[in-house]
């Protein structure tokens, strides 16, 4: 087997690959981290918690694992393409400097096949499904691939906020799913997501802000400087919190659902304030873990409040 860097086997490891493995092992281990699973199944979670608390009462075991089927097919697809088209960025930041492609465990077009092969599934799976879930799922995958990476990622900070929109098309298309129509409670809910997305991300741009300028890529901390992302990520933060209080209250979810959801988004909005008046890099560090865990115990609620 071919030799490799330090720096690729150690960002292969981060990445789900080992280069000790044979070629057949590095291949399937490779496959499975261009597919980024967490990432994937937390989105995927949005769209369930947006079908079921559109059909608290009546949800369809069909339609439960057709949507499970095609979200999970579709973003993994779609983010086995970022990486593709991605993975020049990815071979000059050291982050990402042994994943997959750049790491030479896959080429770019048995990355582009496995893909192309995954979304052609997932859309043709959700539009069986329901042809409005489709469509709106498919308008997603299209943001993402051609507004936020193709166009705006190399060129602007503000791509953060249209792959945010993209990120919230997953609930969007589980509540039409569930109600048949886009809605103004759908738009609402992937409103949630998409003022989650800087939580998410900045925190992480932020820490490798060296790793991003090497590469060309111009995000907010890099362009408009650590103090302007943090009031950024507080104010996401704040719209957050209107967002799901309002969405849950709109749903009539449970009322201790309904009050923890605003728990739990006033930690996040505090830890974000907290950040402004004293930044240092274990905060930062807090700010990315939480987000997530925010993320999953958002839906979480929203879905056991709307079932109770």
């Amino acid at each position: 087997m071919t030799t490799r860097t330090g720096l690729e086997r150690v960002g292969m490891r981060e990445n789900g690959v080992n280069a000790s493995k044979t070629d057949p092992a590095d291949k399937l281990h490779a496959y499975r981290a261009l597919i980024k699973s967490r990432q994937t199944l937390l989105l995927l979670a949005t769209g369930m918690a947006g079908y079921l608390s559109a059909r608290p009462q009546s949800a369809s075991w069909t339609d439960v694992l057709s949507l499970s089927l095609s979200l999970f097919a579709a973003i993994s697809g779609t983010t086995a393409l970022n990486m593709v088209l991605d993975c020049d960025i990815d071979a000059r930041m050291e982050r990402t400097a042994g994943r997959p492609i750049p790491a030479g465990v896959l080429s770019p077009t048995e990355a582009t096949l496995f893909g192309a092969a995954l979304i052609s599934f997932g859309l043709a799976t959700a539009f069986w499904a329901d042809v409005v879930f489709g469509a709106v799922f498919a308008a997603g995958v299209l943001f993402d691939l051609l507004v936020y990476t193709l166009w705006l990622k190399r060129r602007s900070p503000w791509s953060i906020v249209f792959g945010g929109i993209a990120g919230g098309m997953p609930i969007l298309a589980g509540r039409a799913l569930g109600t048949g129509k886009v809605d103004g409670l759908g738009l609402l809910l992937a409103l949630s997501v998409l003022t989650w997305i800087p939580a998410h991300i900045m925190p992480l741009s932020m820490k490798y802000a060296d790793d991003y300028r090497r590469a060309g890529v111009p995000t907010w901390p890099t362009v408009h400087g650590f103090d302007s992302a943090r009031r950024f990520i507080a104010v996401a933060n704040g719209l957050r919190i209107v967002a799901l209080v309002w969405a849950g209250w709109l749903l009539r979810i449970c009322p201790s659902s309904l009050a923890l959801l605003g728990l739990l988004g006033t930690v996040m909005l505090g830890l974000s304030m907290w950040s402004i008046g004293r930044p240092s890099s274990r905060l930062n560090d807090v700010l990315f873990k939480s987000a997530s865990l925010h993320m999953l115990g958002s839906m979480i609620l929203i879905t056991l409040g709307a079932l109770l």
